[in-house]
C-alpha cells in the first residue's frame, strides 16, 4: 500500500455562470464524492473556499472547492493542508484535462502542469508531488479556442462521457483513500 489520500481538492471557477463549464469538472468530482457519502460543503475563508470533512469507511479525507477562481487555486488547497499537517504527497488535486479525450480518466503522481492555470499555481504553491486525477474534456483542436473551450458547456454527448467517468473515478475512492494507487489505475486506465 501506498501513502493515502487525506485531501481531496477539486477545482473550478466560483459563481453559478461557471457550474456547467468544462473547466469545472474538478468541482464535479468533489460534488459528486459529497453526495455519495452524505458531506455538505461549507463556507471556510480561513481555506479560502468551501470545505466538507467525510468518512468513507475506515477513512478520513477532506474535499476542498477552492474559491479563488481556477488561477489562485493553490492558494486554498495549501492552507488546508497547512492547517491539518496534510503532506504533500497526501493531497489528490482533482481538474479537467484537455490532453484526454472527454470521458476518459488518468491518476497520476507528480509531473508538469500542463500550461492548466490551476495545477500552475498548485505547483507554485505545493511543488509537484502531489497526486493528480485527470478528467477528460478533449480539446478543441486550436490552441487559441481553449479559453472559450474549457470556459463553456460540454456538447450533450460529452457531458454524458465526463459524468460517466466521474462516476468511475468516485467508486475507486476507497482504494484511492487508502493509497492502493496501482489497483485503483488498474480499474481507471482500463477501458
Amino acid at each position: 500500500m501506498g501513502t493515502p489520500i487525506r485531501l481531496i481538492a477539486g477545482l473550478g471557477n466560483p459563481g453559478s455562470q461557471y457550474d456547467t463549464t468544462r473547466h469545472n469538472a474538478g468541482f464535479w468530482f468533489v460534488d459528486e464524492l459529497a453526495r455519495r457519502y452524505s458531506g455538505k460543503f461549507a463556507v471556510e475563508k480561513r481555506f479560502s473556499g468551501e470545505a466538507c470533512k467525510l468518512q468513507v469507511g475506515s477513512a478520513t479525507v477532506w474535499l476542498l472547492k477552492p474559491m479563488t477562481f481556477m488561477n489562485r487555486s493553490g492558494l486554498a488547497v495549501k492552507q488546508l493542508a497547512q492547517f491539518y499537517q496534510i503532506p504533500v504527497e497526501q493531497i489528490l488535486v482533482a481538474h479537467d484535462e484537455l490532453d484526454i479525450d472527454a470521458g476518459d480518466v488518468r491518476l497520476k503522481q507528480a509531473g508538469g502542469h500542463g500550461g492548466h492555470n490551476g495545477l500552475r499555481d498548485c505547483h507554485a504553491h505545493l511543488g509537484a508531488d502531489y497526486w493528480r486525477l485527470r478528467l477528460g474534456v478533449g480539446h478543441p483542436g486550436d490552441r487559441s479556442k481553449v479559453v472559450d473551450y474549457v470556459l463553456s458547456r460540454p456538447s450533450l454527448d460529452d457531458e454524458i462521457v465526463i459524468s460517466r467517468a466521474i462516476d468511475k473515478a468516485a467508486d475507486q475512492i476507497e482504494l484511492i483513500l487508502q493509497g492502493d494507487m496501482q489497483k485503483a489505475m488498474n480499474a481507471l486506465h482500463t477501458k
